[in-house]
């Protein structure tokens, strides 16, 4: 990597950062497109999202990525958000336009349909209810990709229910019914399920673990875990142990990022062979 005076800049913001791959995936990208630039990590304090935001411009920086825990706390920052981040009630992506004003996007719904349909193509709406575990800015960005597909239910299940009921208040759609299930009740909840996607930060790296019953499960259901560090969390051991078909996080981040990589520099990117290669090789060196 060559860096000048005109080196094009972009990074992520989180509190904290050093799980993030991000990093690898928009520099393998830069890289292999023989662009003048750098994607870098970047540790903010939630309470100085603000100040960081703002700095942006001022520093040259194109945009940036957005992970926890500033997806919700960014909307209210921002100059400009586009309708689905505002109706998702999050932001994964900062835009720098004309003047420094900020504009915030979302394409976590994005990256979940697309690893979706490149990892489960025979996957159907109609298979059954989706149980989606969480209630933050990933879960909603699930929650509205799953009412895009027209799933006919959603059972959403979270340690604070309240923050469950809001979401399913929020993202009330005609075609698509979301019942809040109490986490006690989870394992009941998956009963009759065609999809199970964890959105939580439970059996991330120095996280707890997610204890999940699969017993009630079908074993035609397909099980999404987002975590990506590591890469077969407890959750998607259990599940291919089953006999289901999982699906890990890798995926749901490399196709997330790219409409971000093609606002700030430009040419369109794919998800390919060797790019999961590079990524892989970073969550590997980082055990």
């Amino acid at each position: 990597m060559r860096l000048t005076g005109r080196t094009r800049l972009a990074g992520i913001m989180g509190w904290p950062i050093g799980h993030s791959r991000s990093p690898a995936l928009h520099n393998f990208w830069l890289e292999e497109q023989g662009i003048d630039g750098v994607y870098v990590p970047l540790a903010v304090r939630p309470e100085q999202l603000g100040e960081a935001l703002r700095a942006l411009p001022v520093l040259g920086f194109r945009g940036c990525n957005l992970t926890i825990p500033h997806k919700q706390l960014a909307l209210s920052i921002v100059d400009q958000v586009e309708p689905l981040a505002r109706r998702i009630g999050a932001v994964n992506t900062i835009i720098v336009g004309p003047e420094g004003r900020l504009e915030g996007r979302n394409t976590d719904v994005f990256g979940f349909r697309e690893t979706l349909r490149e990892s489960v193509p025979d996957w159907s709406p109609n298979a059954g209810p989706a149980v989606v575990l969480g209630a933050g800015g990933a879960a909603r960005a699930v929650v509205a990709a799953l009412i895009e597909a027209r799933v006919e239910e959603i059972r959403l299940i979270n340690r604070t229910e309240a923050r469950a009921k809001q979401l399913a208040s929020e993202l009330a759609a005609p075609a698509t019914r979301i019942t809040v299930h109490p986490w006690d009740a989870r394992d009941a909840a998956l009963a009759g399920a065609g999809l199970l996607v964890n959105t939580t930060s439970l059996g991330m790296a120095e996280q707890p673990e997610l204890k999940i019953d699969l017993s009630q499960l079908p074993l035609s259901a397909v099980v999404v875990d987002i975590v990506y560090v590591p890469l077969e969390t407890a959750l998607l051991a259990s599940a291919r142990r089953r006999g289901h078909r999982v699906v890990d996080g890798l995926g749901m981040l490399l196709h997330q990022g790219r409409p971000g990589f093609e606002a700030w520099f430009g040419p369109p990117v794919r998800v390919t062979r060797e790019l999961r290669a590079a990524v892989l090789t970073t969550l590997r060196a980082a055990r």
